[in-house]
């Protein structure tokens, strides 16, 4: 390019052609969050989120229009990045978790009274190092680009200082994701020695054939199925996942968590086992192929006798994940992923929405125990109209989109061989609907012991009733016909999906 002649319109041109430039788009709202913050000391808080919903829906429609423009290509590759169909489709799901999570926070922000740039800022940071590792083509990349949202979330979810259960979830978090991320960068150097210094997925894939350390390649699958599986919350490496989600205090962080973490973490499962491990396969699909099955039927299970609202949310996302391997250990260049990434989008809209509707009823009440939401339906039909729509879709119950993407799901799965994962995920699917039934039972027939605590909202409460009937029952809404349409649609969204190569 001639810079002498450099105009505007080539400056905008050439930056539409950037392919990092969602990501570019969050570090400029990064930088403007806290540059607002500081100059109006906190005052702002209104132009704070619209910044950061503007940032968030700039950059999706930014992804939107690179990939129609680069959907006929396969990959755009460079030395440290490879973005392909597979790389759009994650980034696009994880600036949509994003832009749906922080609705949730505005009311909780603002009642709590915790500080918001603080909050913000390290959400915007954890969706930007969730989309990296969606095309990081080197080791060193793609390592960095997995610690930025886990330390990231590690921060949100000590983000009220003050609770001393959350403090105490953080410390776990910490513990546990310090020792996941050793697993992993142990396995990742061993990839690196072995491969004769190469750090690049496809130039370190090519290394590993001819290698005779075999006794160290299988270490290294065994460190980063580890460190991996802890990042992805499967059986047996799940123990923070309960503990987190009931001892974080701002409801807005474990949606933002429940969701990214099924996004970002299979996306770079996906890419290094599929990248690097071509050739063994069959290995590293038994192993997976256990840890899924296990953590189906022991999330499934243990949700059955939880009392508290999170923490019976938490278990379900560790069989839920269970569900979402079957997708990647049934993949084929045919079906290109499509059930995995079909189910995970429905996942991703069911799952905000559930979240939506606890956060209005703890700010209104206080309360997280089940048996609170006892006779709701005379008390808030709009909280109760939720659940009844989307905890079916959730247990994968007809006609809602939910089990249209179990059954899309199943049958690729079933198509693949993963015959024993496939009849347990059946099974535990029929237990799942128990407990997402039991609490519409609940709503509608049961009766609060603790004297109508719902109506008059205890003194714990964060809000008065009036002020969280804004953005979080408008989400609510949204959410619950989103899940209705994605299931309508379906047929389109596969076709979307097919073909997703790395």
């Amino acid at each position: 390019m001639n810079y002498t002649n450099f105009t505007f319109p080539d400056f905008l041109f050439s930056l539409g052609n950037l392919p990092t430039l969602p990501e570019r788009i969050l570090i400029l709202s990064l930088i403007a969050v806290i540059v607002i913050d500081l100059s109006n000391k906190g005052r702002n808080t209104t132009l704070l989120h619209r910044i950061s919903l503007i940032s968030m829906l700039i950059g999706t429609i930014a992804s939107l229009c690179e990939w129609g423009i680069q959907v006929q290509s396969v990959s755009i590759a460079s030395g440290n990045y490879r973005i392909s169909n597979f790389s759009y489709i994650f980034r696009f799901f994880l600036l949509i978790c994003s832009l749906l999570s922080v609705p949730l926070s505005v009311d909780y922000i603002r009642c709590s009274k915790t500080a918001l740039a603080e909050f913000l800022f390290f959400l915007l940071t954890a969706s930007l190092g969730g989309m990296v590792p969606c095309w990081a083509n080197d080791l060193v990349t793609l390592y960095v680009a997995l610690e930025l949202p886990s330390l990231s979330s590690r921060f949100l979810s000590g983000h009220t200082k003050k609770d001393i259960r959350s403090n105490e979830a953080t410390t776990k978090f910490l513990l546990m994701g310090g020792a996941s991320s050793s697993f992993l960068l142990y396995g990742l150097s061993l990839l690196h020695g072995i491969s004769g210094g190469q750090l690049q997925l496809d130039k370190t894939a090519g290394a590993l054939p001819s290698s005779q350390y075999l006794v160290a390649i299988y270490t290294a699958i065994a460190s980063i199925t580890a460190g991996t599986a802890s990042k992805l919350s499967l059986v047996p490496f799940h123990q923070w996942t309960p503990d987190v989600y009931e001892g974080v205090s701002p409801i807005p962080v474990v949606a933002f968590f429940s969701v990214t973490s099924k996004v970002a973490a299979p996306a770079s499962f996906t890419r290094l086992f599929g990248i690097i491990f071509p050739h063994l396969s069959n290995e590293w699909h038994i192993v997976v192929g256990l840890l899924a099955t296990s953590s189906m039927i022991l999330g499934n299970l243990i949700a059955v006798t939880q009392i508290s609202m999170k923490r019976m949310l938490a278990y379900p996302s560790i069989s839920q994940i269970g569900y979402i391997m079957i997708g990647v250990l049934a993949a084929d260049p045919e079906n290109g992923y499509a059930s995995m990434i079909t189910y995970t989008f429905i996942y991703i809209l069911m799952n905000l929405g559930t979240f939506a509707r606890i956060t209005s009823f703890g700010l209104r009440t206080g309360t997280d125990n089940i048996r609170d939401y006892a006779g709701l339906y005379m008390k808030d039909p709009v909280l109760t109209f939720s659940p009844v729509l989307r905890s079916p879709s959730l247990g994968g119950i007809p006609p809602p989109s939910g089990f249209f993407g179990k059954l899309h799901l199943f049958w690729h799965g079933w198509k693949a061989g993963s015959y024993p994962s496939v009849l347990v995920a059946l099974v535990t699917s029929v237990i799942s609907i128990y407990y997402y039934l039991k609490i519409i039972k609940l709503m509608f027939t049961g009766k609060n012991g603790r004297g109508d605590a719902s109506t008059t909202y205890i003194r714990n409460s964060l809000v008065s009733p009036s002020i969280s009937k804004s953005s979080i029952e408008i989400a609510m809404i949204i959410r619950a016909l989103a899940s209705i349409l994605s299931g309508i649609l379906i047929d389109p969204i596969i076709g979307i999906t097919r073909n997703t190569l790395f």
